[in-house]
């Protein structure tokens, strides 16, 4: 059991000084498959993991594309220090950066894909010291339209945006009418207590004026046009000046 014990460590002694069991700490991450509509833009989405920090001089990372039908690998994009796009070959002027390296993104684009880009795209970063470890690759597929789960996809995204603003709007006009409201309320509070003031018994000074006014007479002369006002006259006085002018014209007539 010993001897076994010692081969068997032995063994995995010389892989991995060997390098077949040498643990990596690069991994490549991507989307799988993607599909794209003819002569439109696609993303391919290529993000990775380093154990080591991320040296932005010396990290590379590398594009290529398999195609479908058999043929030679193609160079697609390269990046070290800036983007460097394809001069030649069917991705000329068609590919552009769309990652951050300091934020583990690789990703590019593809402008206008054609029928002939369908195939496997492959995504390898290299952070020195992790320079080996696993691939991205990408299956893309060229279409003349959308695919039914795409377009439901593209509906149910319009139909969420147009919900959530009505929503915010019937929000927005609730909160109007509750201010409106609120507004009302308090400004008929405020007015309530001076009606409670008052007193249909009470007469208001002007009132009283006008009722003082309407008591006294008013004598127009119509030689002048003058306006005068006559004193108010005493029912009891005016009742006792009658019999007093009655008795002196009794008293004359006797004479």
């Amino acid at each position: 059991m010993c001897v076994k014990g010692l081969y068997f460590f032995t063994v995995l002694s010389g892989l991995a000084a060997s390098g077949v069991l040498q643990v990596s700490g690069m991994r490549v991450y991507t989307s799988g498959d993607v599909e794209a509509v003819n002569g439109t833009d696609v993303r391919l989405k290529c993000t990775f993991h380093t154990s080591a920090p991320i040296n932005a001089n010396s990290l590379t990372i590398s594009w290529s594309f398999r195609p479908l039908v058999p043929g030679r690998e193609e160079s697609v994009f390269h990046y070290q220090q800036k983007p460097y796009p394809p001069v030649e070959g069917i991705f000329r002027k068609r590919v552009a950066w769309a990652g951050d390296i300091m934020g583990r993104d690789a990703s590019i684009i593809i402008r206008q894909v054609k029928f002939t880009y369908n195939g496997t795209y492959i995504c390898q970063v290299k952070n020195p010291p992790d320079v080996h470890g696993t691939v991205g690759e990408i299956r893309l597929r060229v279409v003349t339209t959308a695919s039914f789960s795409e377009l439901l996809l593209l509906a149910l995204a319009i139909g969420g945006g147009i919900t959530a603003v009505v929503i915010l709007l019937v929000i927005i006009l609730s909160c109007r009418r509750c201010k409106k409201r609120r507004q009302r309320q308090l400004e008929g509070n405020e007015e309530a207590p001076c009606k409670e003031r008052k007193d249909p018994t009470a007469c208001h000074p002007s009132r009283a004026i006008h009722l003082y006014l309407s008591e006294t007479s008013i004598e127009i002369d119509s030689s002048d046009g003058m306006i005068s006002e006559a004193s108010t006259k005493d029912p009891s006085s005016s009742e006792e000046e009658g019999p007093s002018s009655d008795d002196d014209d009794g008293g004359d007539d006797s004479d």
